[in-house]
C-alpha cells in the first residue's frame, strides 16, 4: 500500500486535512509515541549544544560591523519617504499582486486549472520538489514569497538619489535577506523537509544539529559549512594527478613541469599562472575535465606555477614580489633550462592580472620578446566595472579587513571564501544549509566544491595593494597609475599577440570588464566570450560538448554590446579555438622534454609540497 505524501493537504475526497479532523488522536498510542519521539529529539539536542558549548564558550568571534549597512539603508529610507505618493502606489500594488494570488488559490481549490500568478526563474532550484507545484497550500507559500521579494527588490532598485555605491549595497544586501527569508530554508515550510522529519521521526533535526556544531567547530566559532565530503579527495591522490616533477622553487611559488604525452612537443613551452586565491588545482581536477592534460595532449610542454599559501612569515611580500618572484622567475628558469628565448603564458583571473602587469613591466624593460604570446582567462584589468565584489570595497570595509590582516599578517582564506560565496548564496549557502542542517544529510563528494573549499590566505602588503589601488581607486588601467619594481605600468605598452576569454555569466570578472583589454592592448588581439560563469566556463573540456562561446571578426567597437551583436555563435567548448590559435606560436617541434631530464632538475613529484599546505 503506497504510502500517504505527508505535505499533501487533501483528505479522502479532496477536502483539507483540517476538514478531515486531527490524524491523530490525543491520548492515542500514536499520539505517545510522536510526544517521546519529541522528548528524545529535545533531549539529545540540549545535550549537543551543552556539550559545544561547554567545550567552546570563548570561542565565538563577532566583528566589527565593517559593512556600514545601517548608513546606507538609512540613506535610502530617507529617499525613499520623501516621495510618499509613489510608495502608497508601490503599496497598493503589492496588495493586488496578493489580491490576485487569493484569487488564483482558491479557483485552485475549486477545482479550476489556472495559471501561477507568478513562477520561480528556469535556474531557481529551491522550488524543484513536487509539492511546491501540487500542493496548494506549499503553491501558495511559495508564490507569497516571490511576490513579496519582487516587490521589496524593485523599491529598493527605483529609489532616486542614491549614489551608485550606496545602491549597489544596498540592492545586494536587500537581495541576501531576501534569500535567506525563503520559505526553502525553514523546516515548516519545506516540504522535502517537512516530510523528511516526519518519516523520520525528527532524527533529520537531531542530525542537522550535530551537522551545525560540528560545522562551528570546524569553523573555531565561526560557521564554516561543509560543501562537500572533504575525507573523499587527496590532492595528488585522486585530483591534482597529471604526472610531473617540481624543477624550480622559491619562498613564493613552485614551479611544476608535466610529463609530455607525445613525441614530438611545440618548441616554445607553455607557462600557466593561476590566482593565488585559489589554487592552481582547478585545472587539473581530474584527466576528464584537466585542461592540464589537454593542453598536454596537445603537445605542449606545460609548466604550471603552484603558490605558496603564505602564514605571517610572508606578511611583507608585495605585488612587486609576486610578479618578480612569479611569473618573471618561472620564465627565467624555464628559459635557462630548456634553452629557449621565449615562452607563451597563460593567465587565469587575477594570474592574468599579474600576467598584465608583467609585460608591461618588460615592455618597459625592453625585454617583450621573453614572452611570445599572451593568454587571459576571465581577467580584469579595468576595475570600475567589477560587479558585485564593489559592494564589499570601500573605505569602511578596506580599513576592517587591513586590521585584521594586520593583526596576524594575512586575510584568512575563509574569509574571502564567505565573501564569493555571498555572490551566490542560493547555490552557495543556503542549499547546504538546507541539505546538511534541516535534512540532515552528508554532503556530496564533489572535487569542485571540495578545491573551493581549500582556501588560500593572502598576504597583508600583497592584498592591501590590490585591493585599494584596483578595486578601489582602479588605477591600473590608468597609464602609469601604478608602480612595480620603480616602473610606471601602462598596459598600453602590451604588443603582444594576445588571446582573451571572458565568460558570459561571470560573478567575479563580469564579462564587459574583461572587454576592456580590446581597447586597451596595442597588439594582435582575439576576443572570445564562453558561456556559464568564472569555472564551468573556463573548465570546458571539448569532450563534454557543453555550452557555447562566441567570436567576432576581428574589430573591437567600444561598447561591448556592440561587439555581441555581430559576434559568431559556435558550440561547444572554446579550447579549439584557443589551439588553433596558440599552434602559430609553436616556433616548430622537437623531441618531446621529461621534467628532470634537462638543467631543470626534479625536486619532488608533481603537484609538490605547497599546494598540499591547507588554510586551517
Amino acid at each position: 500500500m503506497a504510502k500517504k505524501d505527508p505535505t499533501d493537504n487533501r483528505g479522502k475526497s479532496g477536502q483539507s486535512a483540517a476538514e478531515d479532523g486531527p490524524a491523530t488522536a490525543p491520548g492515542s498510542p500514536e499520539s505517545a509515541a510522536n510526544a517521546a519521539a519529541m522528548a528524545r529529539i529535545a533531549e539529545q539536542s540540549h545535550r549537543l549544544l551543552q556539550d559545544f558549548l561547554t567545550r567552546h564558550a570563548h570561542d565565538f568571534k563577532l566583528g566589527p560591523d565593517a559593512f556600514s549597512l545601517g548608513r546606507a539603508f538609512m540613506e535610502m529610507t530617507t529617499r525613499m519617504m520623501a516621495d510618499p505618493q509613489k510608495l502608497i502606489e508601490a503599496q497598493v500594488s503589492l496588495w493586488q499582486d496578493y489580491m490576485n494570488l487569493w484569487q488564483s488559490t482558491a479557483a485552485r481549490l475549486m477545482g479550476q486549472d489556472v495559471p501561477a500568478v507568478i513562477q520561480p526563474a528556469k535556474d531557481d532550484r529551491r522550488f524543484k520538489d513536487a509539492a511546491w507545484q501540487e500542493n496548494q497550500v506549499f503553491d501558495y507559500i511559495k508564490q507569497s514569497y516571490l511576490l513579496t521579494a519582487r516587490w521589496m527588490q524593485n523599491q529598493v532598485r527605483e529609489v532616486e538619489g542614491l549614489d551608485d555605491k550606496t545602491a549597489k549595497k544596498v540592492d545586494f544586501y536587500t537581495r541576501q535577506f531576501v534569500d535567506a527569508m525563503a520559505p526553502s530554508n525553514f523546516v515548516v515550510t519545506n516540504p522535502e523537509v517537512l516530510r523528511t522529519t516526519i518519516e523520520s521521526g525528527g532524527d533529520n533535526l537531531v542530525k542537522g544539529l550535530q551537522n551545525l556544531l560540528e560545522d562551528l567547530e570546524k569553523g573555531g566559532g565561526r560557521l564554516r559549512i561543509s560543501m562537500t565530503d572533504e575525507e573523499a579527495f587527496e590532492v595528488g591522490g585522486n585530483i591534482a594527478i597529471q604526472p610531473g616533477k617540481v624543477v624550480f622553487q622559491n619562498e613564493l611559488m613552485q614551479l611544476i613541469q608535466y610529463a609530455p604525452t607525445t613525441e614530438k612537443v611545440a618548441k616554445r613551452p607553455l607557462l600557466i599562472i593561476p590566482p593565488w586565491i585559489n589554487k592552481f588545482y582547478i585545472l587539473d581536477l581530474k584527466p576528464q575535465n584537466s585542461f592540464v592534460k589537454w593542453a598536454v595532449d596537445q603537445g605542449h610542454t606545460v609548466f604550471m606555477i603552484s603558490w605558496v599559501n603564505p602564514d605571517e612569515r610572508l606578511a611583507q611580500k608585495s605585488f612587486t614580489d609576486y610578479m618578480l618572484d612569479g611569473p618573471l622567475a618561472a620564465i627565467e628558469a624555464i628559459r635557462a633550462g630548456l634553452g629557449e628565448d621565449s615562452v607563451n603564458v597563460i593567465g587565469y583571473c587575477l594570474g592574468g592580472t599579474l600576467l598584465a602587469c608583467l609585460l608591461s613591466y618588460l615592455a618597459a624593460k625592453k625585454k617583450s620578446s621573453l614572452v611570445a604570446s599572451a593568454t587571459f582567462f576571465t581577467t580584469m584589468i579595468d576595475f570600475s566595472e567589477a560587479g558585485e565584489l564593489s559592494v564589499f570595497i570601500d573605505e569602511e570595509q578596506l580599513t576592517a579587513i587591513e586590521q585584521k590582516m594586520s593583526e596576524r599578517g594575512y586575510l584568512h582564506g575563509h574569509e574571502m571564501a564567505a565573501t564569493f560565496n555571498m555572490l551566490r548564496a542560493n547555490d552557495l549557502i543556503w542549499s547546504f544549509v538546507i541539505n546538511n542542517y534541516l535534512l540532515g544529510k552528508e554532503p556530496f563528494p564533489f572535487d569542485l566544491l571540495y578545491w573551493n573549499a581549500d582556501s588560500t590566505r593572502m598576504p597583508a602588503a600583497m592584498h592591501s595593494f590590490y585591493l585599494r589601488n584596483m578595486y578601489q581607486q582602479n588605477l591600473l588601467i590608468k597609464p602609469g597609475g601604478i608602480e612595480l619594481d620603480g616602473i610606471a605600468i601602462d598596459l598600453t605598452r602590451i604588443k603582444q599577440p594576445s588571446f582573451v576569454l571572458a565568460t558570459r555569466e561571470d560573478h567575479i570578472a563580469p564579462w564587459k570588464a574583461a572587454y576592456a583589454a580590446t581597447q586597451t592592448y596595442r597588439g594582435p588581439l582575439t576576443f572570445v566570450l564562453a558561456a556559464s560563469g568564472h569555472i564551468a566556463g573556463v573548465v570546458n573540456p571539448p569532450a563534454a560538448n557543453k555550452y557555447c562561446h562566441w567570436i567576432g571578426d576581428g574589430r573591437y567597437p567600444a561598447a561591448p554590446d556592440d561587439w555581441l551583436a555581430t559576434a559568431e555563435q559556435r558550440p561547444g567548448s572554446w579550447w579549439p579555438e584557443w589551439a588553433t590559435w596558440i599552434s602559430a606560436f609553436h616556433d616548430g617541434e622537437v623531441p618531446a622534454r621529461k621534467p628532470g631530464n634537462g638543467k631543470l632538475k626534479a625536486i619532488e613529484e608533481a603537484p609538490g609540497a605547497y599546494v598540499k599546505v591547507r588554510a586551517q
